[in-house]
Order: structure tokens, then C-alpha cells, then sequence
């Protein structure tokens, strides 16, 4: 099987809220990157020819970057990662029903949103 997998435009930093204000501000301000706020509540910001979404995590003790990737068949792609022992990790988001992707692990731990493009 060939399954097609690319990299997407979305990267979420997840930011504990003791450190979320000062984070959007350093993008917003300091790096002064163009803001958007599409799904807000997450503010977004453009970063080249992804977006950089800044996502407020209250339950965590530290930063997290997530990031995307695309296939066409999603299904494929999750079960060739899947045979490839590559970890499923759904539950740390839910994408609600029907949606065509789904949520993996790197070996490092870093998570990955693997989605059709025109899925969201």
C-alpha cells in the first residue's frame, strides 16, 4: 500500500494558563506576527505559510506543540502508522463525530493531528 501522508499548516501550541497572556503577547507584540481569531477562543497568528495556534491548556504544567498532517484517506494513513507502531492517542482531544482524522504520537511524544485537508 502507498499511503500519501504530507505535513499540514497547523501547529497548536498548548500554554499552561499562568504562561498563556505572556505568550500571545510575545508573538503579538514582540515577534509581532499577524494575529487571527478564526476559532476563537484559540488566537491564532500567521508563522510563514502556516498558522500558529495558541490554545490556553489549564490542566497543564507546561508547554506542548502539536502538529498537523494531511492524507487523503485517513483511515489508510492511520492504520499504515498504526502497523508501523505507531501510538493512537485519541483521547487527547476530541474532534467530535464523523470527523476524518485522528490524533497520534511521535516516538519523542509530540502530538500529531492526522486529517484530510478539507476535514475541519
Amino acid at each position: 500500500m502507498n499511503t500519501q501522508i504530507t505535513g499540514g499548516i497547523n501547529i497548536a501550541m498548548k500554554v499552561p494558563s499562568h504562561q498563556y497572556a505572556a505568550t500571545v503577547a510575545f508573538y503579538r507584540d514582540v515577534v509581532r506576527l499577524k494575529p487571527f481569531e478564526a476559532k476563537a477562543p484559540a488566537i491564532g497568528f500567521e508563522l510563514g505559510p502556516n498558522r500558529l495556534w495558541i490554545d490556553e491548556a489549564p490542566a497543564y504544567s507546561q508547554a506542548e506543540v502539536w502538529l498537523e498532517l494531511f492524507t487523503p484517506d485517513h483511515r489508510a494513513a492511520l492504520g499504515h502508522l498504526e502497523q508501523n507502531g505507531v501510538v493512537r492517542c485519541d483521547a487527547v482531544e476530541d474532534l467530535g463525530e464523523g470527523f476524518r482524522g485522528g490524533w497520534i504520537m511521535n516516538p519523542a511524544s509530540i502530538v500529531h493531528m492526522v486529517r484530510e485537508p478539507d476535514a475541519w
